[in-house]
């Protein structure tokens, strides 16, 4: 068989599947190629997700109709100055897009309208239909440039039918243009999808204000600024705390030279710099600018330009943690988690008063004429006291408190007390046991749902008013779709509007908790999942997350009674001896050991 050059449509086909994966990759070069052009105000409008049409409108410098034939042909820029033509140093590049493959390889596979306007002359329009021009003329635009782009793959059967659902297709466009946009506060971007305006961002925004915008408006109380630069590598951008922290790692932003970026070396320093402050399951919510010599970075390395190699990796990873450990570090003890408000007001409203003391209890002599009131630290003490809590007793024959149970008859013996309000104490025959109360009853939840899923479905407690959790759009999309079974696991939900969820009923195992917290987990974790599974063969992943959301939490005060029941259950439930997240929970220190701490053996 002879060798034979390939056709032009047909080399644009092939190098159209490097550079337009799906639509959100059509639409990442059209708008960096707005964004090149000194757009101040960048529109989008997507319908379908992007399959049936993208359409991206800025008032960048624009082109001639010269300027536009050129740019349909392939490896044909602007973006390159002649100095560069000549030395070949495409490292210096400082614009988004240098390849000259975006525009003819969208036009090889879809129907393109190239409108453009330069200020001071007519504007022109050119048609491309599946690599061939079908029309050209004037058109009438204001200064900027128009794309649009439909039917995306339509005449290439093989790559439409891997393409994923409109809403599947949506969000990755959605969060193409979220990371354009954070990368730009001085540009006015806008999104509209299927005919809803669905994001808008003014210009002249600053860094953090954009970020937190993008991402959650939470980031600006629980974010901390990152500024460090090192042998000419400067690193800036926000920090989440760690207990503002997600389920997923999808919302950590990374930039190299104003380029969003995917990089494993980036994520796996951004994942050491927190690796003794998250739980394993458990992800950073950061947005790292860096900015770096361009001899020191390659950025040619797959035309999607979505990868980067660093000429000195262990540098760029050292900076990276060294920078978000120093501002973590200066965060000192502030903290995402903030208190009940609620139970707050009931301390606040409903003090408890000190009992009346009988007249012994203030010394010999003194009758109830004679009473004094008790020390201010005393009434410290029972205004620390919550709410709830019931007044000692008070002229009772029984004794105040049990004696305590016998070791023998328990494996894990039987609590004697409490330490930081997270660790259970407890004596067995041959030793002590320290309990992680928060671990250990996440794991006994997590068996009761298991149990209670085995029996036909979990039981919903409804809630007294329905609660409102407002997410972002895919998220919501991703909880809809999976509603049905949600609603096996206990969690009665309903859509309220674009961005918000409607919560009826949770498991009636996990009691009454964080709401928004459990639901929006719950949305990260279906993001994590691959679509074609069903949402029974990842009951784990589900069922840990509510699991974890109806534990006793570290820092609550458990009565004796109470952490009895929580080792005796321990001792019956399969898997107790570690968390949902394959931590233990529980240690025992035998007696020998104990011995020898004291230099007895």
């Amino acid at each position: 068989m002879s060798i034979r050059r390939l056709p032009e449509h047909l080399v644009n086909r092939i190098a159209a599947g490097e550079v337009v994966e799906r639509p959100a990759s059509a639409l990442k070069e059209l708008v960096e190629n707005a964004i090149d052009a000194d757009a101040s105000r960048i529109s989008i409008r997507l319908v379908a997700g992007g399959t049936d049409l993208i359409e991206v409108t800025d008032d960048g410098s624009g082109m001639t109709p010269a300027d536009m034939a050129l740019a349909l042909e392939r490896h044909a820029t602007s973006k390159l100055p002649d100095s560069l033509l000549i030395d070949g140093a495409i490292e210096a590049v400082a614009t988004l897009g240098f390849r000259g493959e975006a525009l003819p390889s969208i036009a090889s596979v879809a129907r393109l309208s190239l409108e453009s306007r330069v200020p001071g002359a007519e504007g022109w329009s050119r048609i491309v239909d599946n690599g061939a021009l079908v029309g050209e003329g004037p058109a009438a635009i204001p200064p900027g440039t128009r794309v649009r782009v439909e039917a995306l793959f339509e005449r290439v059967p093989a790559r439409r039918k891997f393409l994923r659902s409109a809403r599947s297709e949506y969000a990755a466009s959605l969060d193409v243009v979220k990371r354009l946009a954070m990368a730009r506060p001085d540009i006015a971007f806008s999104l509209e999808h299927d005919g809803r305006r669905v994001l808008t961002v003014a210009a002249s925004e600053t860094l953090p204000d954009r970020v937190a915008a993008l991402t959650d408006r939470g980031l600006i109380e629980n974010g901390i600024g990152v500024d460090l630069e090192r042998e000419g590598i400067v690193l800036g951008g926000i920090a989440g705390l760690p207990t503002f922290n997600r389920g997923i790692a999808d919302h950590q932003y990374l930039f190299v030279n104003g380029r969003p970026v995917k990089d494993r070396l980036l994520t796996g320093a951004v994942r050491g710099a927190y690796a003794e402050l998250l739980a394993r399951d458990r992800h950073a919510v950061v947005a790292l600018f860096l900015q770096v010599p361009g001899d020191l970075v390659d950025v040619n390395v797959h035309p999607a330009k979505t990868e980067v190699r660093f000429r000195e990796p262990a540098l760029v990873r050292g900076l990276i943690v060294s920078g978000l450990r120093r501002a973590l570090d200066e965060a000192g003890h502030r903290s995402a988690q903030r208190p009940d408000a609620a139970a707050l007001e009931l301390w606040k409203s409903e003090p408890i008063a000190p009992p009346t003391p009988s007249p012994h209890l203030w010394g010999e002599g003194r009758g109830a004429g004679q009473y004094e009131a008790p020390s201010p630290a005393l009434h410290a003490v029972y205004d620390r006291r919550p709410s709830f809590a019931a007044p000692p007793p008070q002229a009772r024959a029984e004794p105040a408190y049990q004696p305590p149970p016998q070791t023998e008859r328990y494996p894990l013996g039987v609590a004697r007390g409490q330490v930081a309000r997270t660790y259970i104490v407890a004596e067995a025959e041959d030793g002590l046991v320290l309990v992680d109360q928060h671990a250990a009853h996440e794991r006994l939840v997590l068996e009761r749902m298991r149990k209670a899923m085995a029996g036909g479905g979990v039981a919903s407690q409804a809630l007294l008013l329905a609660e409102v959790v407002e997410l972002d759009e895919p998220a919501c999309d991703r909880l809809e779709a999976r509603a049905a079974e949600l609603a096996e696991f206990g969690l009665d939900l309903d859509r309220f509007g674009p961005r918000a969820m409607l919560v009826r009923g949770v498991p009636a195992l996990l009691g009454q908790g964080d709401v928004v917290g459990l639901v929006t987990d719950i949305a990260d974790e279906l993001a994590a999942f691959d679509e074609a599974l069903s949402l029974k063969e990842r009951l784990d992943h589900v069922a840990a997350t509510m699991a974890c959301h109806g534990s006793v939490r570290a820092g609550r005060v458990l009565s004796v009674a109470e952490m009895n029941a929580l080792l005796r259950e321990m001792e019956v439930t399969p898997h107790s001896g570690q968390c949902n997240h394959g931590r233990p929970t529980w240690i025992k220190l035998a007696h020998g050991d104990i011995e020898k701490l004291f230099g007895r053996k």
